[in-house]
Formats: C-alpha cells, structure tokens, sequence
C-alpha cells in the first residue's frame, strides 16, 4: 500500500502567516500534483496548538527565536501559531484539502511540542499516525510538506524507524532556514537515515 503524508500545509506556515515559511507557497501547485496520482490513501498533519502553548514565546514573556528547556527538552520559542479552531491552523485553500482521508493533529499538549506528525518531542504519546498505517498496511509513505527541517524531517526520522519505507518529494516542502542551510542539512540528515529524495515526476513513475 502506498500513502501520501501531507505535513503541516496551513495558513499559519505559508507567507504572509503567523510563522510564515519562505516560499512555502510555492509547494502547493506540487502538492494538488501529487494529490492526481493514485496513492491509496492520502493523510495530513495538522499542529494544533491550545492558546497558552509552551513552545509560544509569548507564555514565557519572551522573543521568538530564543532556545529553553520545556520539561527538560530543548526547545525553540516560535510565535503564537496554528492555535486550535482559528484560521491559522486550517489548511491553505491553495491545495485540494478535500482528498485527504484523515487528519492527525499534533501539539496539542501544551506542555511539550510536537513536530513529528508520529509522536510528541518526548515521544511519550502517539498521534494515531502509526496504528493508522499499520491497519491499512501502508508500506511505502512519501511525505511532503512544511518546514522541512522540523516537521517533515522528524516525521521522516520517525517513519524510517518505524519500518516504512519512505520517500520524501523534495520539490513539495520548504524549510524555515533560521541558518541558511538549515534544510539542505535536515534532506541529507533524511537521505542519510534511509530516506529517498524524489521528484513529483519520479513519484508518478513509481506508482
């Protein structure tokens, strides 16, 4: 069985958002791509974040971009995003939202983030991702999304330990980049543990 994994593609994450990444919008004429091809079954992540999150700089009285220990994990202070039921964390409308079968929502423990679409940080608990894919055999994941460097890398790191095999469609996802070469690292870090970078073309061929 082959599934599509569409990370983290909402409003919040795309220019102009809350925690805009660059040229995130340029992946959505490649993901309603995507979305053509014959997979078996298409999923989603969603972060969804309740108002008071520890991973917001603003319930610490801080500036985004300064690094802490939440519960004894390191930890980024981004900007209020993707807060539960607001427009920020619904999907873009540039994408086809409607092909996606399932949606597993992350971060939604204000106490420890979340950014794999598998588990928390911690990975104390389990999203329903995996028991998902185990019960509709999914063997083959390829994952798409946004940012690269954190959501879909973590995803992918978590998927390649689960035992699936996956492929990451590199012209579908975009890093924030706090260091310019942020998400060139997290590709190979992906390659590196078991993961094969492709093309929207090289998919299609594959299926």
């Amino acid at each position: 069985m082959n599934a599509l994994l569409l990370v983290d593609i909402q409003n919040d994450f795309l220019p102009g958002g809350a925690l805009g990444v660059p040229d995130g919008d340029q992946i959505l004429p490649v993901v309603n791509q995507l979305l053509t091809l014959p997979f078996d079954c298409i999923i989603a992540s969603k972060d969804w974040h309740p108002p008071d999150h520890g991973s917001f700089a603003a319930s610490h009285h801080e500036n985004p971009g300064k690094n802490i220990l939440l519960n004894g994990i390191k930890q980024i202070l981004w900007p209020i995003h993707c807060v539960q039921g607001t427009y920020g964390a619904e999907f873009s409308s540039g994408w086809d939202a409607s092909k996606v079968q399932q949606v597993f929502n992350k971060g939604t423990d204000k106490d420890i983030d979340s950014y794999s679409a598998f588990f928390d940080n911690c990975r104390h608990k389990s999203t329903g991702l995996m028991k998902f894919l185990q019960d509709n055999q999914v063997v083959n994941l390829y994952i798409a999304g946004l940012a690269t460097e954190y959501c879909v890398k973590y995803t992918v790191l978590d998927a390649l330990q689960l035992g699936f095999k996956v492929f990451v469609v590199t012209e579908a996802c975009r890093g924030v980049n706090l260091q310019p070469s942020d998400s060139k690292q997290a590709l190979i870090e992906m390659q590196q543990g078991g993961a094969h970078l492709i093309s929207v073309n090289e998919a299609a061929k594959l299926l």
